[in-house]
């Protein structure tokens, strides 16, 4: 009896220890920080923030699947560079390996051509094949989780539209344990909530629909949001930054220091519909994908909403950023910071400063303009070394200008030199990048 006593609390503790453990490694869904009762999506009585806008209210369900996969920002990740358009096939390099995304044409063989509706809802909604098999959270189907059905079956609609590519994407190559599938059921017992969005009742119709766009269409956290010990999204520190795919996705919370708490609206907006917003930058990299091919196509009162959203979302100081931004540089070369590194300062001189200008405030374009940005303030300059490799590429708006890729151009210790230079001089704080940094963040983007 006494041994039996024993084992019971041996394992009620650990039962407790285990839920414990679960509770602080799972944390909070993405909008549990808004305080108020929530509501099954047909109770909500102001209104539907579901959808598309108001303005494709007699769109067929093609078109308005259409601008709801490009809300969700499908087209960036199903395409390869040189590729066609949805058939897959890009490489996501991983500290593991590389990861390959899936053709999602109506492709019979290769692609998505034989999912039925509920096959598509698993895969959006619960990370699961058409033949059963998990998929890799690298699909944000936790943040698709709380789309709603009938706008994941627009989406389906829409693709099952497009011309069907055969096109079989290459093998993922992951080390063991991470190449076991079946493992990633565990993780998804863990992190996915399969649920459907649910309107908070205390706040408007435009804060739902920026929460909605946010968190079950645009997926923000799956870049912004830091991650725990087992990669799920940690959302204590929801937006708060991190790095994402060898770029560091910024805070976006209402942190006035090192978030967006002290941008005006119209700034935010601009940001989110053009990729630029004066004395704040232009967008780059991941984000600069996702302003061409998503946030661009949104309705003017869709980006109201998502910028009434990330108002909302608690502040939340980024350690290693600066709390305030360097002002514009010096005319001359000679003076001002930056002048330790001559190595840099020849590159600068030879490759940038005929674009961005000695006082990084561009007499060519607004675009190229680096003073108030981030990512010359970022002292990791993280994102400065990402620009110089592989350049920016923008559509948006007409007859933006776009940056040419150096990293073929220059060495690693070259490209560290240039952007501990250019951190120097036109940020906070100067930068200690070295050629195996360079490297590194070589490694990490996409192919």
């Amino acid at each position: 009896m006494k041994a039996a006593r024993v084992l019971v609390t041996v394992a009620a503790i650990l039962v407790v220890v285990f839920a414990a453990g679960f509770w602080l490694l799972r944390g909070p869904g993405p909008t549990a920080f808004a305080h108020g009762p929530k509501v099954a999506l047909a109770s909500y009585k102001p209104g539907d923030p579901t959808g598309a806008p108001a303005s494709l209210s007699n769109a067929s369900l093609v078109e308005r699947g259409e601008y709801l996969a490009r809300a969700a920002d499908c087209k960036v990740c199903h395409t390869a560079p040189g590729g066609k358009e949805f058939a897959g096939g890009l490489g996501i390099n991983l500290p593991f390996g590389t990861l390959y995304s899936t053709n999602i044409t109506p492709d019979g063989e290769t692609g998505i051509g034989k999912y039925s509706d509920q096959d598509f809802l698993n895969a959006l909604h619960r990370g699961r094949r058409r033949d059963g098999a998990r998929l890799y959270p690298a699909m944000p189907f936790t943040s698709y989780t709380y789309m709603s059905d009938a706008d994941a079956l627009a989406i389906k609609a829409y693709l099952f539209s497009l011309a069907p590519v055969r096109a079989a994407v290459p093998a993922n190559t992951l080390m063991f344990p991470f190449n076991q599938r079946w493992a990633t059921g565990f993780w998804s017992v863990m992190f996915n909530r399969d649920t459907r969005f649910e309107p908070n009742t205390s706040k408007s119709l435009e804060w739902n629909r920026g929460a909605y766009l946010a968190e079950a269409l645009a997926h923000c956290g799956e870049c912004h949001t830091p991650r725990n010990l087992a990669f799920a999204l940690d959302n204590r520190k929801k937006f708060a930054g991190a790095v994402t795919a060898g770029w560091h996705a910024f805070n976006i919370t209402s942190d006035e220091a090192t978030g967006v708490g002290a941008w005006g609206d119209e700034d935010l907006a601009a940001y989110l519909a053009t990729g630029h917003a004066r004395g704040h930058g232009t967008a780059s990299g991941p984000m600069g994908e996702a302003v061409d091919n998503s946030f661009s196509y949104l309705a003017p009162e869709d980006i109201r909403a998502v910028v009434a959203y990330l108002r909302s979302v608690p502040a939340v100081a980024s350690s290693g950023l600066p709390t305030t931004l360097a002002p514009a540089a010096p005319s001359s070369p000679r003076a001002g910071h930056g002048t330790r590194d001559a190595r840099g300062k020849m590159v600068f001189e030879g490759a940038c400063a005929s674009c961005h200008g000695w006082t990084g405030e561009s007499a060519i374009s607004p675009f190229a303009t680096l003073t108030g940005a981030w990512a010359v303030n970022d002292p990791a300059a993280t994102n400065v070394a990402q620009i110089v490799i592989s350049g920016t590429n923008r559509h948006t708006p007409a007859g933006a200008v776009s940056m040419p890729a150096f990293g073929d151009a220059y060495s690693d210790i070259e490209i560290a030199e240039v952007a501990n230079y250019v951190t120097a001089r036109f940020g906070s704080e100067g930068s200690r990048l070295t050629a195996r940094d360079v490297a590194e963040l070589r490694k990490q983007t996409s192919r």
